[in-house]
């Protein structure tokens, strides 16, 4: 299970962890189910993804470009702020799905808390 995670430049540990709560709330998971953080490789200086990837001691993922590509038609949010910025109609739903794997599916459509998204994606496990 994948948490990819969107935000703004600047933003806080605690606004990450909001936006990440939330998303985990409004479908009945913890924190400790999530395997990794996914994000886009333009927050590779986000010094608050690698802060509460670190407090969550789980990785932090950047999400190759081409794996980022194929998300665009699964994908649910189509942000028009986000796609002017990234190219990506959302950051948190596109990371989560790319770093998932081809087979990934959201749980849901990402959750805005602030400066921050959240959005889970999940691969089903192969017989």
């Amino acid at each position: 299970m994948v948490a990819g995670i969107g935000c703004r430049k600047g933003v806080s540990s605690a606004e990450i962890l909001a936006a990440l709560d939330a998303a985990l709330s409004a479908h009945g998971l913890a924190r400790t189910q999530i395997d990794a953080l996914a994000s886009l490789p333009q927050k590779r200086g986000e010094p608050a993804l690698a802060d509460v990837a670190s407090l969550l001691q789980r990785p932090l993922i950047l999400a190759d470009e081409t794996a980022l590509e194929a998300t665009k038609k699964t994908i649910l949010t189509r942000s028009k702020a986000s796609l002017a910025a990234t190219g990506h109609g959302s950051v948190a739903e596109a990371a989560a799905l790319a770093v998932a794997g081809p087979a990934a599916r959201l749980l849901g459509p990402r959750i805005a808390a602030g400066p921050a998204t959240c959005a889970i994606a999940y691969a089903e496990a192969q017989p």
